[in-house]
């Protein structure tokens, strides 16, 4: 059973068809809905096969005993396989044309197309006897093949005088039988053919051809007395784009009508001549496929698994000729081939089966066609994973500026991506819409880049807040394009830890600015490294605490307890030392943690100075001397016995510990002097630093200058200057002789309320 092509008209999977049929002039109901009780019915004929059908190829020929396939381009063979124990024999490697002719008869020719052959060769694959060869020049250059029907050879004939005939050619031993069809209309040919029932062929015919077209007709060839015993005149010329199908009760073609499009004619066997026929539109179409189980029409699109456009005909449809009850067979079908006995092999899938090649066989007392899987290609027909998912079971945000692609193994890439990261404490949700790339259909992987972040509370769409560490559960959605079986919907989880960042309060790996406002509120304005924008966004604050006024000096001081979260000290009014341990939800109780801390005019923290590892605060006293306080990673005993580490420290206005800067071994620090001038004071990892460096003057600009850590996530620390309206970044370079790049300004989102003291 051939494909035919008309003007096609490509559908999306969500499109609708205009499908009618008609008796004379009355309306039957249109076609069901591909989810109906059809698929149930090839579920219950779900069988386990070990018979293997070649991946990529097509059926062109069924016997009783296996089936032929034709290969694809990149190994076009041609191939025999056997369903009582599925092996097979490779009959060509050219894949050059061949018929299976409705038996386990397989006829090869010498040419790649079988209209063109001139010598044949019928394989009895039943039996393996050896190939009978019949050389059509033999009998004639005017002879030319048409379609075979087990060992019969159908065969057009022109004579000298331009009419037309239908031969039957067949040998037995030696001698070459040629037998002349009768009973055929005058002034007929240009015949085709297909089988169905045995012993008989459907010959489809044209009088005259193109421009000169003056209609056909379709007629039932008895092939045993080689006569014509059934006549059905076609309405319209054009029969060569002509499909037919061939039952005991019922045959059925196909005409195209102009300016509508495919049309199948389907006629009840044996009712006489002045039967109405049955019409059934298929609209624009360019590819078609039609098919007769007893007194059931099937009826397809031929559409490929991996299309990455549907068709409302995709679906493998069968249709009562009797009751006009319409169901749903198969998911989808690529090419079909009638069987002996009334079958009809198609291979398609079924999501419960999946592809591979399906026999239909007659239902009992006109119920709907059975099918049976008889031969599997191993693919599934509905999206799946097919090694389970890639998605690491612990993610770390580390590297790459804070981006992990996370991919999903699929069976097949024509789908809709639709991907959600939900935080599990706090329900924040990540989402992602990736529709389908045409050029990638086949089996592989399809993902998301994510960059570490989610929506934040208001769900402002350009507002993504970085994602906050701990449990998270994924969901994908692949929704097929071409409508080819249902949505896959599967879920997981994995656990995002990232290191801890010395200047992160909100346990999400970015860099936070805490700030007190006038009336004693903690707030903590969080931000979020834009990949794509290359910017940094800075979310409104949010509360950590209230009643903070009653400290004179509040530090962010860095991993001083030795928890995965960074810590605060803060000296009160009395010069009481009091250390706030982090955590992923804001600040442990206060802990006191030492006194007489009002000696000192600034503390600052939040460097490694001695390069163990451990965070460690510098003091300065009235007298401009400098302290070191060594970090023990003990939460109760945070520091260790001060060190006296320099002097003349009194000339600067702002001191601010950095990080390192400049790639050494060391925490380094910053400061600025009352002219507004900036030195670098890189640390040496003793607790000392060399010389300083001057950076710039100008930074007297800023009310305060903040080390906020690494903010733009390139793994270098940078610096913040910070004004009642803006806040500038400088992002570090590495290099110790320019350790910041040029300034980036972000509004202060904080501007017109209280005013802050920021660290």
């Amino acid at each position: 059973m051939a494909h035919a092509r008309t003007s096609r008209r490509r559908l999306g999977s969500a499109v609708t068809a205009v499908l009618a049929l008609t008796v004379g002039t009355l309306a039957v109901p249109a076609v069901a809905a591909p989810a109906d009780q059809a698929v149930a019915a090839a579920a219950a004929a779900t069988q386990t096969t070990s018979v293997t059908f070649p991946l990529g190829a097509e059926i062109v020929g069924a016997g009783s005993a296996g089936f032929l396939t034709r290969g694809t381009r990149e190994k076009p063979e041609l191939r025999w396989t056997r369903y009582a124990d599925g092996t097979s024999t490779v009959l060509s490697t050219t894949g050059n044309a061949a018929d299976g002719s409705a038996s386990d008869v397989v006829v090869t020719g010498d040419a790649s197309a079988p209209f063109q052959y001139r010598v044949v060769q019928l394989h009895d694959m039943a039996t393996g006897a050896a190939p009978v060869t019949i050389d059509l020049d033999a009998l004639g250059s005017n002879y030319a093949y048409v379609e075979a029907v087990g060992s019969t050879l159908l065969v057009e004939v022109e004579n000298t005088d331009g009419t037309r005939e239908l031969h039957l050619v067949s040998k037995s031993g030696e001698t070459v039988s040629d037998r002349k069809v009768t009973g055929l209309p005058a002034g007929t040919g240009w015949f085709t053919a297909t089988a169905g029932v045995p012993g008989q062929a459907l010959v489809g015919f044209d009088r005259g051809s193109g421009s000169n077209a003056k209609g056909g007709g379709r007629a039932v060839v008895d092939l045993v007395t080689g006569t014509v015993t059934e006549t059905y005149e076609g309405s319209r010329a054009g029969y060569l784009s002509s499909q037919l199908a061939l039952s005991a009760t019922h045959a059925a073609w196909t005409e195209y009508v102009d300016g509508v499009g495919v049309e199948i004619v389907v006629v009840e066997r044996g009712a006489g001549s002045g039967q109405a026929p049955q019409r059934i539109l298929l609209g624009k179409t360019e590819e078609f496929s039609i098919g007769l189980v007893g007194s059931w029409l099937t009826y397809a699109d031929p559409e490929p698994l991996t299309a990455s456009m549907g068709s409302a005909l995709a679906p493998f449809r069968a249709r009562s000729l009797v009751s006009g009850e319409t169901v749903t067979l198969l998911e989808h079908m690529t090419s079909a081939q009638p069987g002996p006995d009334g079958t009809l092999l198609v291979r398609g899938g079924t999501v419960d089966s999946g592809e591979g090649l399906y026999r239909l066989s007659p239902g009992q007392n006109g119920t709907p066609p059975l099918a049976e899987l008889v031969a599997t290609t191993g693919e599934p027909t509905k999206v799946t994973l097919t090694r389970g998912d890639t998605v690491p079971a612990v993610i770390a945000l580390d590297k790459d500026r804070g981006r992990v692609q996370l991919q999903w193994l699929l069976s097949r890439r024509n789908v809709d991506l639709s991907v959600e990261l939900t935080h599990t404490a706090t329900r924040r949700v990540w989402q992602e819409y990736v529709p389908a790339n045409g050029a990638a259909t086949g089996p592989g992987a399809l993902g998301v880049v994510w960059d570490g972040s989610f929506r934040d509370d208001r769900g402002d769409a350009d507002a993504l807040t970085a994602a906050y560490n701990g449990d998270y559960t994924w969901r994908i959605t692949a929704s097929p394009t071409n409508g080819i079986g249902p949505d896959l919907e599967t879920t997981g989880t994995f656990k995002l830890a990232r290191k801890a960042a010395p200047h992160d309060f909100t346990d999400n790996g970015s860099a936070d600015l805490l700030a007190v406002d006038s009336w004693g509120t903690l707030l903590t304005y969080d931000s979020n490294y834009l990949v794509g924008a290359d910017r940094i966004h800075w979310h409104y604050a949010a509360t950590l605490g209230t009643g903070w006024n009653i400290y004179n000096s509040v530090t962010a001081a860095g991993n001083l307890g030795g928890s995965a979260h960074a810590d605060v000290i803060a000296r009160d009014k009395s010069g009481a030392l009091w250390f706030y341990a982090g955590r992923y939800d804001g600040f442990a109780p206060r802990v006191r943690i030492g006194t007489g801390w009002q000696i000192y005019a600034k503390t600052v923290g939040g460097s490694d100075l001695t390069g163990d590892g451990r965070s460690d605060l510098l003091a300065t006293d009235t007298a401009g001397a400098l302290w070191l306080y060594p970090g023990t990673g003990n939460a109760t005993a945070p520091f260790g016995a001060r060190k006296k580490i320099g002097t003349g420290w009194g000339i600067y206005n702002r001191i601010t510990a950095v990080g390192n800067i400049a790639g050494g071994t060391a925490g380094d620090l910053v400061a600025r002097d009352k002219d507004g001038v900036l030195w670098s004071y890189l640390g040496k990892g003793d607790g000392t630093f060399a010389p300083r460096t001057k950076l710039g003057g100008g930074w007297n600009a800023y009310s305060h200058i903040v080390g906020i850590g690494d903010a733009n996530k390139d793994g270098r620390p940078d610096l913040l200057g910070y004004t009642a309206r803006s806040l500038y970044l400088y992002p570090g370079t590495g290099d110790w002789r320019a350790p910041f790049g040029p300034r980036s300004e972000h509004a202060n989102p904080n501007y017109g309320e209280a005013a802050e003291s920021p660290f």
